[in-house]
């Protein structure tokens, strides 16, 4: 009997596990009303096969530390100060041709992967996403996939589809270098998490034609509704192609598939995978197989939704910041712009400014998500001076006030005031030890908290001023007294520590 217990004990507590990992399964969903939801959801099964796994607990766990990161915007585009990727589909044929030859001229020389990670420390990042390869198809690593069909925009009457044998890479540039390795292993340095963006459509192989955003149409292609008026295909420049053949379909999914193999497994431990658009729902089954070959590859990775639905980690709303908190156990990152485009902007009255940052911050992590602000730089290399100054600036005011950021999660009563006194947005300390509140109109005398009362409170203190602050019961909770002869630790927003009991 002696022997049977412990073997009794391992046995139920191996079950519980078990069932308690299956009850997880359950509740990773999108929110139904997510934009990228709704794309999918007519092939994309809700519930996920009963053979896969969601990145670990542990995995989620270090997502939800992540408060705060950029995404860099890179490519060929770059050299010619546009939007990433986006205006190729309004150019005219011979602009597109032009374009698609960019890559034999493209020399970032300036580029130091060493100088972008200092950088993104003195701008208190803890991750960055980078663009591996946008809807244009240019990969900027060294990939071995090759390109067999691509078109040709000087021919578009007759056989717009000609035969290539290329990899369309940075390998194919004066520069040559592989800037996702040089990227990776310098973040690995500075101990910086990793996310590398990879969108599943590719407007240069014209194995890919017909899905989603593609300039080649095909007779069985779906269009979405906002595909910039594409049903007319002489307004936009679409022309009609015929049906991908079988064996162009295996050589779209075979591409798909190695090139991101060669991201996973050539460039050491991968934090997050930024996937985007949507391949079609003919060839869906093949892209689930190679969802779980990530698995396989790397377990703990956690990938974003786009075209792969509820078997993603976390979803990311674009250009806007929900309106309240997250409804959903799947976590979220919000992405907004600097500047007015996602990639280089020439402009500096464009960029947003160091405030615009901080109130995007505070209010991503109140509402229990995070926040990653998008840039490129230009095409030698080098960021926007007014980029460098405004993400300077934050980085100085996370300084003092990152305790109240970073590795936090959301309250339930996640903000308070407003209208007649500060409004004040909280988070709260993994341990439940600290609470922090964020006002960003500065209190002259005192400060009034509705949500704590006296008898949870220890000490109060302003983040950057070495002195507690008094305290009394007031109203509905407690009034913060603000000395006459402090001064203001920091710009744009403050936060007030509570501990409590």
């Amino acid at each position: 009997m002696s022997r049977i217990l412990p073997v009794l004990f391992f046995v139920t507590v191996l079950a519980n596990c078990v069932f308690a990992q299956d009850e997880r399964e359950k509740t990773i969903r999108l929110p139904q009303s997510d934009v990228h939801y709704r794309m999918v959801k007519d092939y994309i099964e809700d519930v996920p096969d009963a053979d896969y796994k969601h990145a670990s607990p542990e995995a989620y766990e270090a997502f939800r530390d992540i408060k705060y990161s950029i995404r860099i915007i890179w490519g060929v585009y770059s050299m010619q100060n546009v939007e990433a990727s986006w205006p190729f589909l309004k150019y005219s044929f011979a602009q597109r041709q032009e374009y698609q030859n960019l890559y034999k001229n493209f020399n970032p020389t300036e580029f130091d992967a060493e100088e972008w990670m200092q950088w993104f420390d003195r701008c208190g990042m803890q991750a960055f996403a980078f663009i591996t390869k946008h809807h244009d198809g240019f990969s900027m690593w060294h990939t071995k996939a090759r390109i067999k069909r691509r078109p040709n925009w000087l021919n578009p009457a007759n056989q717009i589809i000609e035969k290539c044998d290329l990899a369309y890479s940075i390998e194919e540039t004066p520069f040559k270098r592989d800037i996702v390795k040089e990227l990776c292993d310098a973040a690995n340095k500075h101990r910086i998490k990793i996310d590398l963006y990879f969108s599943h459509i590719d407007w240069y192989d014209t194995d890919f034609r017909g899905y989603h955003y593609h300039p080649l149409m095909t007779p069985e292609a779906v269009l979405h509704p906002k595909d910039f008026g594409y049903q007319t295909p002489q307004i936009s420049g679409r022309l009609m192609t015929p049906n991908l053949t079988a064996e162009e379909k295996v050589r779209l999914v075979a591409r798909h598939r190695e090139q991101i193999r060669e991201l996973l497994t050539n460039y050491g431990k991968v934090d997050m995978m930024c996937f985007d658009e949507y391949l079609g729902k003919d060839i869906w089954q093949e892209v689930k197989k190679t969802v779980k070959m990530i698995r396989e590859l790397q377990p703990d990775i956690m990938l974003r939704c786009r075209g792969i639905g509820n078997y993603g980690d976390y979803y990311q709303p674009e250009g806007t910041i929900p309106v309240g908190k997250n409804s959903s156990a799947m976590p979220w990152m919000s992405i907004c712009l600097l500047a007015k485009q996602f990639a280089y902007d020439p402009k500096a009255e464009n960029y947003k400014g160091a405030g615009w940052v901080i109130h995007s911050l505070i209010d991503c992590v109140a509402k229990g998500g995070s926040f990653m602000v998008c840039l490129g730089p230009d095409a030698k290399g080098n960021f926007h001076t007014k980029a460098v100054e405004q993400l300077e600036e934050v980085g100085r005011w996370l300084k003092v006030n990152g305790q109240g950021i970073y590795e936090t999660r959301d309250r339930q009563n996640w903000k308070e005031g407003g209208k007649d006194r500060p409004e004040i947005k909280y988070t709260w300390s993994k341990d439940k030890k600290f609470v922090y509140g964020f006002v960003e109109q500065f209190p002259e005398k005192e400060l009034r908290i509705e949500t704590l009362t006296p008898q949870q409170i220890k000490s109060v203190k302003l983040l950057g001023y070495d002195k507690p602050l008094e305290w009394k019961a007031g109203g509905k909770g407690i009034v913060i007294t603000i000395p006459d002869a402090l001064k203001r630790p920091c710009d744009y927003a403050w936060c007030f520590q509570a501990e409590i009991e």
